[in-house]
């Protein structure tokens, strides 16, 4: 039997170290590599090509079977049923939401209920079977469609609804004793249903809100006023995100397109087109720049990609799922670079590793339950068990009304804190003050050691200080605008309170609260004398009220039928009982 060298020789062009990747996947290796890892060693040199004698021979080749990876095993497990929240009534709205949000101190889960929306504030202790009649938060007239933790209180929650509002509330240590209805700071600028809520990661204070009017409003929760509106959507807006220093906005919009914002300058840095599927899309900034995007194909399949910004309309990735009709909403980790992917009516989580050598996103592992998810929360990498190597904690509602609590860990032998799996993560601390980004700066966000601050309390994270108070101050909107630049000029009091505050370790509020204009002082001042003569009327009224229940009580004597001519008369004299010192009404 003839061998045909040339043939072999061909076949083997597409394992040789020699043969080049195609253009578009070295331009996707480089720009991945570029926004990465930007001291990326060069690759090996290309191996001496060999003569026509010698062509036979197997060309050596350098096989790396296991990628090197330490997340490369994480296990997802379930709590078991006692540890977990059962009997939630979830809510059946049908827009895409995780319906959840949960923070190291705090569960909130979005429930039916009659008459308006509520959510409910679980602490992590509080677990078994919750009873039907558990406090709600309820100040909503229609149903609430989404929530969100501040990044910088955890006591701190917003929420959007159907009725328009946005409302921001503060729940106290402990959870609620009591239906909670009355919220810290109402913000009322929508037309039609709200549907997204997001804070700012670096800036205090600083709320992102999106409706259905297909308009995207900024707000400072401190002052209660919107500082920018951006209206550059033709459509419903599906999702937003910041970048990892809150410069950035990324958003998915109906027309299919993802688009890349500069809030402060209301401008559209860049868009392309997503997905070509009519479903709804999700797209995330990754800590390095790049862009991670969930969505349909024209056939109705779930697909995933990887962009960079520069080049939004060339994926470097682009990969098919299946054929499921449930939204995917990615879940990002900064600290690991993993990506967990959890759909909705999914009964899988899917995790990924994005790493600069290709393909760029790999498939670590699927976590597997027997019920599909309704919706799902994240728990920030400050409130997970460094004690168990666990890198992150699910909560997933089932429509059985059971949260149950999933939890990824990375097995080790030792019991000491694993510093590789552990990097300086997301600290409860803000970079910046709303007025300071709404100038034009830009901070890493504040980062903090699980190992020096973390502690094993109640299988996570428990941060050390106070609970701080969220305190939202009205700026007068008739004053002149010199009376603004004095109202934004703190007072001695509140300098007095920042100075003790920091000394306390309480951070400061992100505005301070302003000094009062000369109108406010004389309306205050005209007030008080109004106060000061109606308290007088009223004294005056009670003085002449006792009067008459003296002369009451002071009636004549009934006379004997023969009176002593001497005898002096028994009716009483009021002049008599002003002499003698005697009051009204004695005797």
């Amino acid at each position: 039997m003839e061998v045909d060298a040339e043939n072999i020789k061909r076949h083997n062009s597409f394992t040789s170290p020699n043969r080049r990747a195609p253009i578009s996947k070295r331009a996707g290796r480089e720009r991945c590599h570029s926004y990465h890892a930007p001291t990326i060693k060069n690759p090996k040199s290309s191996v001496p090509t060999k003569s026509k004698e010698n062509c036979l021979e197997v060309p050596r080749m350098s096989f790396r079977v296991v990628r090197s990876s330490k997340f490369r095993h994480v296990y997802g497990q379930a709590l078991k049923r006692e540890q977990c929240y059962d009997n939630i009534r979830v809510s059946k709205s049908s827009w895409d939401s995780t319906f959840c949000a949960v923070n190291p101190k705090f569960l909130a889960i979005i429930v039916e209920s009659a008459g308006g929306g509520a959510f409910i504030v679980l602490p992590h202790n509080k677990v078994g079977r919750i009873p039907a009649d558990h406090p709600l938060v309820g100040g909503h007239k229609g149903p609430v469609l989404d929530i969100a933790w501040c990044p910088h209180n955890d006591n701190v929650i917003a929420s959007g609804s159907e009725d328009c509002v946005v409302k921001v509330w503060q729940i106290p240590d402990g959870g609620l004793s009591r239906t909670l209805t009355e919220p810290v700071v109402d913000l009322v600028y929508h037309q039609r249903r709200v549907g997204l809520v997001l804070w700012h990661p670096t800036a205090q204070n600083v709320l992102l809100t999106a409706g259905s009017d297909n308009q995207i409003a900024i707000w400072n929760v401190g002052t209660g006023e919107v500082l920018i509106t951006l209206d550059c959507h033709p459509d419903l807006i599906y999702s937003a995100c910041w970048n990892w220093t809150g410069s950035k906005l990324l958003t998915t919009c109906r027309d299919k397109k993802i688009r890349i914002i500069d809030p402060r300058k209301g401008e559209v840095e860049s868009e392309a087109i997503a997905h070509e599927g009519s479903k709804a899309s999700r797209a995330i900034f990754l800590k390095h720049g790049l862009v991670f995007t969930t969505g349909f194909s024209r056939m109705s399949e779930r697909q995933y990609s990887l962009r960079t910004p520069d080049a939004l309309a060339e994926p470097i990735v682009t990969v098919e799922i299946d054929t499921s009709n449930g939204v995917m909403f990615p879940l990002y980790d900064p600290d690991t670079n993993l990506v967990y992917l959890c759909g909705k009516g999914d009964s899988v989580i899917r995790y990924f590793e994005v790493t600069p050598e290709p393909p760029f996103v790999h498939y670590i592992n699927t976590f597997q339950t027997p019920d599909p998810q309704r919706g799902i929360g994240m728990m920030p990498k400050r409130g997970c068990d460094v004690a168990t190597c666990e890198i992150a904690k699910f909560y997933r509602l089932n429509n059985s009304g059971l949260c149950q609590v999933v939890s990824m860990t990375v097995p080790r032998k030792s019991e000491l804190f694993q510093e590789d799996l552990y990097p300086d993560t997301l600290s409860d601390e803000a970079s910046l003050t709303a007025d300071e980004w709404l100038q034009g700066e830009d901070a890493e966000p504040c980062t903090m050691s699980l190992k020096e601050r973390a502690l094993v309390v109640q299988g996570g994270y428990v941060s050390g200080r106070a609970a701080t108070q969220l305190h939202v101050t009205k700026k007068n909107a008739l004053a002149t605008t010199k009376d603004r630049d004095k109202d934004r000029s703190p007072t001695p009091a509140a300098k007095l309170d920042r100075h003790a505050d920091s000394h306390s370790g309480t951070p400061a509020s992100a505005t301070p609260p302003p000094a009062v204009s000369a109108a406010v002082e004389k309306q205050l001042s005209d007030l008080v004398d109004e106060i000061r003569k109606l308290k007088s009327v009223i004294v005056k009224q009670e003085n002449r009220i006792r009067a008459l229940e003296a002369v009451m009580k002071a009636s004549p004597l009934p006379q004997p039928a023969s009176p002593p001519p001497c005898a002096a008369p028994l009716v009483p004299d009021a002049t008599n009982h002003e002499t003698d010192g005697m009051a009204p009404d004695e005797v």
